[in-house]
């Protein structure tokens, strides 16, 4: 069966971004031939789920284009009804549905790249398979963050750790 996997990066203190979207600060870590894991992990991944705010920011840092739709099939939670793009569905039902549906297809995995919101839905409805989360080596002291709260206590088991020489920590769970 498919997992679902929270792939996704924070800072120290627990943010994905600034107060208004700024993401700048993840480019201290950018090193010449290190993806971190990226190009390996992405190879067994052929689904995408993102919340409305953060593919609206990924549109703006990329001119206009999702990068993920090139090669996944993509799906934008959302509250409004918007029309369908090319490997982009705008999803505005029960999540749970769509992610139970997901998971009982044929195909690799399905990765979640935030924002808040989602994860928060995610793991309320304990939905998420497993977390790996680069904790980026900076305090942003304030913005939006990735663990909004109002959720049950859940169990993790630690798979790995990985440390890199920038100071980004690379930390990977699985759920009991």
């Amino acid at each position: 069966m498919r997992k679902l996997v929270l792939y996704i990066s924070m800072s120290i203190d627990g943010y994905l971004a600034t107060k208004d979207d700024e993401l700048s600060w993840l480019s201290i870590v950018e090193k010449e031939g290190e993806d971190y894991g990226y190009h390996d992990f992405y190879k067994d991944v052929d689904a995408y789920i993102v919340g409305k705010t953060t593919y609206d920011t990924i549109l703006k840092l990329t001119g206009g284009k999702l990068p993920q739709a090139e090669n996944l099939d993509c799906y934008v939670i959302t509250r409004q009804n918007i029309a369908d793009k090319e490997n982009i569905t705008f999803y505005n039902g029960d999540i749970e549905q769509l992610i139970h549906k997901l998971k009982s297809e044929q195909g690799k995995n399905i990765v979640c790249d935030g924002g808040g919101q989602i994860v928060k839905l995610l793991m309320q409805k304990n939905l998420i398979d497993e977390y790996i989360i680069s904790v980026i080596p900076v305090f942003l002291g304030d913005g939006k963050r990735l663990f909004i709260g109002g959720i049950d206590t859940i169990n993790l088991k630690a798979l790995s750790s990985k440390s890199f020489d920038t100071g980004l920590v690379q930390l990977h769970y699985s759920k009991q």
